[in-house]
């Protein structure tokens, strides 16, 4: 009797242990590792501003205007930053429009050390903090690019309200029309991914791939800076005085640090620390060695000597075109990419820049526009399996989707040509606005004494 009672204990407790509710799905822990390395690859993209782009870019400034572009860097990557924490995340990162996001999140309201943020994989997340202030490098260093296309010439209150004016108005939409999507984990099947997509940005929805920032970051900075060359106009003396860099030693540790830095930039974009990660670091380090040595034989071949200022600049070159690219291409397609690259921005430095007539101080257009759209469009060739890529992923299929290159082109023409337009008009109406308040350019005799003085009462040497 009493096996009995036991028995019939046991078969009860089994039966209301199936009647009680189920325990909640437990709340995602972010992987240390995934964090640990988010964290650096964000301090690694804050080197590549402060000092890497301020170093690279005074270095092929005169010796009189040298302080103001390193201020010009400094204070916009601190100005940006801010901006970013106030207002710029939400309008980057959360639900809205195609074209904008909302005003959920202003002043970071809702983030907290236990909030999450998704990455690539279903299931994984990292702490939005650590999302923010990657995110945040990104939009503190794009500004900072525009300044090289009219150094030497620009007040810098001037460079402070256009910076403010073009990071609301064109790196913000951008950027949620790019990168703004639900995540991966609502993409459970077919209905489910149709809802998610329509919420996602308007590039995000064409299909438009951009892994670190090809469109966002360089042709959007790009095109502004071409945009100001035009609307701003040549320095006094462009092609009639000597007019060359005062540090190709300076320039040469900022390139270096750009490189260094730019491991952060485009590996910190895949937000995990796994395989694809160290795919992005080949690719990187690839494209970036081969642009080096393809602007420096093509220098070598039209000029009869190879300069340290072409190797720096055929690096940079290579990072930019590889920037959209590196999650997406096998390490030789980076290879390939990389000699596109250093070849092409080179003949834009030199012969474009001459047949067009405009003066891009320090080649933003020339390598960051140019070398953009090379990468961007590249995306869409040397993301096939066939090349060597990885494809496009299916979240719903949970496996790597068949790739139809004609159509992933045509994606990557409507990235390239919204960001173009996009760039263009916005930049184009900031420029006229700031000129018409407070007005873009300093006089003859400040630009001919030199902006460190006249603007920051500074000098870089005392000789």
């Amino acid at each position: 009797m009493k096996r009995i009672l036991i028995a019939l204990f046991l078969f009860m407790s089994l039966c209301f242990a199936g009647l009680a509710p189920a325990e909640e799905a437990a709340t995602p822990t972010p992987d240390k590792g995934d964090v640990a390395w988010m964290i650096v690859a964000t301090v690694l993209v804050i080197l590549m501003t402060i000092p890497g782009l301020a170093l690279f870019y005074s270095g092929m400034v005169r010796a009189k205007n040298t302080l103001s572009v390193l201020m010009q860097v400094f204070v916009i990557f601190s100005l940006m930053a801010l901006l970013w924490a106030i207002y710029g995340y939400s309008i980057a990162f959360t639900e809205g429009n195609a074209f904008f996001g909302g005003f959920s999140k202003l002043f970071l309201k809702g983030v907290t050390p236990e909030s999450l943020a998704g990455t690539f994989s279903k299931g994984v997340y990292v702490p939005e903090y650590v999302y923010v202030v990657f995110q945040a490098t990104f939009a503190a260093i794009t500004p900072a690019l525009i300044v090289g296309a009219f150094a030497e010439r620009v007040k810098f209150s001037a460079v402070l309200l256009f910076m403010v004016l073009w990071f609301t108005f064109s790196y913000l939409p951008m950027a949620h029309m790019v990168w703004f999507w639900a995540g991966p984990d609502a993409y459970t099947d077919a209905a489910a991914a149709e809802t998610a997509a329509a919420t996602a940005g308007f590039l995000f929805q064409k299909g438009a791939l951009d892994f670190a920032g090809g469109t966002v970051v360089h042709i959007n900075a790009g095109i502004a800076g071409l945009i100001g060359c035009l609307v701003i106009g040549k320095r006094i003396g462009y092609k009639k005085e000597f007019i060359a860099p005062h540090s190709v030693t300076m320039t040469m540790i900022g390139a270096s640090l750009l490189w260094v830095g730019w491991f952060g930039f485009n590996v910190g974009s895949n937000l995990e620390a796994n395989g694809v990660a160290a795919l992005v670091f080949a690719n990187t380090l690839l494209a970036t060695a081969t642009a080096t040595l393809a602007w420096m034989s093509a220098e070598w071949l039209a000029r009869g000597k190879p300069s340290m200022l072409g190797a720096a600049s055929g690096a940079i070159a290579g990072l930019v075109a590889i920037t959209p690219a590196c999650g997406f291409v096998g390490p030789m397609g980076s290879i390939v990419l990389g000699l596109i690259a250093g070849a092409v921005c080179f003949w834009a430095v030199t012969s474009l820049k001459n047949i067009l007539g405009y003066d891009d101080s320090l080649d933003v257009f020339g390598v960051h526009g140019i070398g953009g759209i090379i990468g961007a469009l590249g995306t869409g060739i040397f993301a096939s399996p066939a090349l060597g890529g990885t494809g496009v992923y299916d979240y719903v299929a949970n496996a790597v989707g068949e790739y139809d290159m004609t159509a992933q082109l045509i994606s990557q023409c409507w990235g390239v040509g919204t960001a173009i337009i996009w760039s263009g008009v916005v930049s184009f109406i900031a420029y006229k606005v700031v000129d018409m308040l407070i007005g873009l350019r300093v006089t003859e005799e400040v630009e001919r004494q030199g902006l460190d003085t006249t603007e920051h009462g500074e000098t870089a040497y005392h000789l």
